[in-house]
C-alpha cells in the first residue's frame, strides 16, 4: 500500500533530517577552515538525499488512499517546511567565508556574518513563537466558544426537560378528566335507568289502582 511505503520513506527522511539538523545547527558553526568546508559539503549531500526522499514521499502522497491522504499531507507539509528552513540555513552557512587564518579584520568579518545568520534565525524563531501564540489564542477562543455552546446546550436540555414535565402533567390531567367523565357518564346512565324503573313502577301502580277502582264500582253498582 502507498501508506506503508510512505511510512518507510518517512523513517528514512527523519534520519536524514536529524543528520542535516545536527550538522547545520551544531557542528558547522563550531568548525573553521577545511573541516568546515568538508562538513558543509557533507550536509549538502545529505540534504540532496533528503530532498530525493521528500520528492518520493510527495509521489506516494498523490497516490495514497483518500482515508490516509489528509494525515499524510499534514506530515509532508511539516517535513517540507522544516527541511526548507534547514536548507536555507545551510545555504547561508555555505556562503559565510572562513577567515580562520586571517587577521583581526577577517576574524571580525567572519563573526559579523555569523551574527547576522544568528539574528536571522532568531527573527524566524520569534516569528514562529508569535505564530504559536496566535494559534494558542485561537485554541483558547475555540475552547471558550465550545464551553459557551455546552452551556447553551445544557440550558436547552433543562428547558426541554421542564417542558416534558409540563406535558406529562397535562397528560395526567387529561387522563384524570377522562376518568371523571367516564364516572359521570356511568352516574347519568344509572340515573336514567332509575327514572325508567320509577316510571314502570308508577305505571303498574296506576294500573293496579284502576283495577281496584273498577272492581269496587262493579261490586257496588252492578253486582246484585
Amino acid at each position: 500500500m502507498s501508506s506503508e511505503k510512505f511510512e518507510d520513506l518517512e523513517d528514512e527522511f527523519r534520519v536524514q533530517l536529524d543528520e542535516v539538523r545536527k550538522l547545520v545547527e551544531d557542528k558547522i558553526p563550531r568548525l573553521s577552515g577545511e573541516q568546515r568546508r568538508l562538513a558543509v559539503r557533507d550536509a549538502e549531500r545529505k540534504a540532496e538525499d533528503g530532498q530525493q526522499l521528500l520528492n518520493e514521499m510527495d509521489e506516494e502522497l498523490q497516490s495514497a488512499p483518500p482515508s490516509f491522504r489528509t494525515q499524510m499531507g499534514n506530515k509532508f507539509r511539516s517535513y517540507k517546511r522544516d527541511f526548507t528552513r534547514l536548507r536555507q540555513n545551510l545555504k547561508q552557512l555555505s556562503n559565510v567565508r572562513d577567515y580562520g587564518s586571517g587577521g583581526p579584520g577577517a576574524h571580525y568579518g567572519r563573526h559579523s556574518e555569523v551574527n547576522q545568520l544568528e539574528q536571522e534565525n532568531r527573527g524566524r524563531l520569534l516569528q514562529g513563537t508569535a505564530a504559536l501564540e496566535k494559534a494558542s489564542q485561537s485554541v483558547a477562543r475555540s475552547n471558550q466558544i465550545s464551553a459557551e455552546t455546552d452551556q447553551i446546550g445544557v440550558e436547552i436540555l433543562t428547558e426541554l426537560d421542564g417542558q416534558r414535565e409540563q406535558l406529562l402533567n397535562a397528560r395526567d390531567r387529561v387522563i384524570e378528566t377522562d376518568q371523571d367523565v367516564g364516572r359521570s357518564r356511568m352516574l347519568v346512565q344509572g340515573l336514567a335507568r332509575r327514572v325508567v324503573t320509577n316510571k314502570l313502577i308508577m305505571a303498574i301502580i296506576i294500573l293496579l289502582l284502576c283495577g281496584i277502582l273498577g272492581a269496587v264500582v262493579y261490586v257496588r253498582f252492578f253486582r246484585k
